[in-house]
């Protein structure tokens, strides 16, 4: 599993990359600042949550728990719900769609899943550790 979370981490690190760049230089050309800042936060806490999973794919194998799993997979689950949220909504800013604002309240579900993951992540380091 552990290769798994790295597999992923490589390919959603280089998705954010890309992401980035074309948040820094098309979008910026289609929709106003305060979009793309709503862009940008998805970007920004995608690559925190990059990271944060190729650290579970490398501590996995040390720490092989069913909370280093469930650390791993909110780690995803929160970069589609929160980061794939912030991309909708200005997606759907940036083409006018009217009444799809509703698509912000993912968003929340998407946090808290990356703070369940770090809960996770902080348990099955804890219950792993020789004392």
């Amino acid at each position: 599993m552990h290769k798994f979370f790295l597999q992923l981490a490589a390919v959603m690190g280089a998705l954010a990359v890309a992401l980035g760049a074309f948040g820094a230089h098309a979008l910026k050309r289609i929709v106003p600042e305060a979009v793309v800042n709503i862009f940008e936060t998805g970007v920004r806490y995608q690559f925190y949550h990059v990271f944060a999973l190729a650290v579970i794919g490398i501590l996995y194998r040390d720490f092989s728990n069913k909370w280093m799993l469930w650390a791993g997979n909110l780690f995803i689950i929160g970069i589609i719900l929160f980061s794939g949220s912030l991309y909708m909504l200005t997606w759907l800013k940036a083409s006018s769609k009217e009444g799809l604002d509703w698509v912000g309240i993912i968003t929340p579900f998407g946090g808290l899943a990356f703070i369940a993951g770090w809960v996770c992540m902080f348990v099955g380091l804890y219950k792993t550790a020789v004392i």
